[in-house]
């Protein structure tokens, strides 16, 4: 009987099929690797303001509580942006005349609000609350890293899903004292464990499967 096929025909298969297997497996890993990195994060990317404030000068300089400017962060869900009434309680003493605040004078003398480039925000579909986040003894820094060494500032966490879920299957290396909320460069102590499972007591902190619980960010 004639052969219909070469015997290469098995080879070229066999190269084809798990050729073909290899390249849809390097393709998924390569849109797995894009969506996690920053170019879609955005994670340590600079955003451009209209005013360039530098927190490394008002918080790392200054010594500045960040709750004189986000003034809602213990108490509701938005941690708030400053009016500019906030900036020139400063400012109509110190660098008065500067040409670089105008823009926030001129904001002051019409009412008009500065408009911020937000570098944090989560999906419509995902619900987030500052206020229980720092009554529980997370950490400003935590999310926001070391904004007192940011003259601008960049976005410290990539906010994905899974950045989420990892501290709140296990939030005990991440618990500080409510007094250390606010300090930046906080330094966790040796026996972090056994302290962060005696705030996570006392803050009464969920289980990590309520803490996962679907309806605990998408409601």
């Amino acid at each position: 009987m004639a052969q219909i096929f070469h015997p290469s025909t098995n080879t070229i298969s066999r190269i084809t099929i798990f050729g073909g297997a290899l390249l849809v497996c390097a393709l998924l890993g390569l849109l797995m690797g894009v969506q996690r990195s920053g170019w879609h994060t955005n994670k340590d990317v600079v955003v451009n303001q209209p005013i360039q404030f530098s927190h490394k000068h008002h918080v790392g300089d200054d010594g500045i509580d960040c709750r004189y400017c986000h003034t809602t962060v213990e108490t509701a869900a938005y941690a708030g942006i400053p009016p500019t009434k906030t900036c020139m309680n400063c400012h109509t003493q110190l660098y008065a005349d500067s040409p670089y605040l105008e823009p926030v004078r001129a904001s002051f003398r019409t009412g008009q609000p500065i408009i911020w480039n937000e570098v944090y925000r989560v999906p419509d579909y995902v619900y987030f609350n500052h206020s229980i986040h720092i009554s529980k003894g997370v950490g400003c820094e935590t999310c926001h890293g070391r904004v007192d060494e940011m003259p601008l500032v960049r976005r410290a966490a990539s906010l994905e899903m899974q950045w989420c879920l990892d501290c709140h299957r296990n939030p005990i290396p991440n618990l500080r004292p409510r007094s250390a909320i606010f300090t930046m460069g906080w330094k966790a102590p040796v026996d972090q464990k056994e302290a962060g499972q005696k705030l996570a007591a006392a803050y009464h902190i969920r289980t990590p499967r309520d803490l996962t619980s679907c309806s605990t960010c998408h409601r």
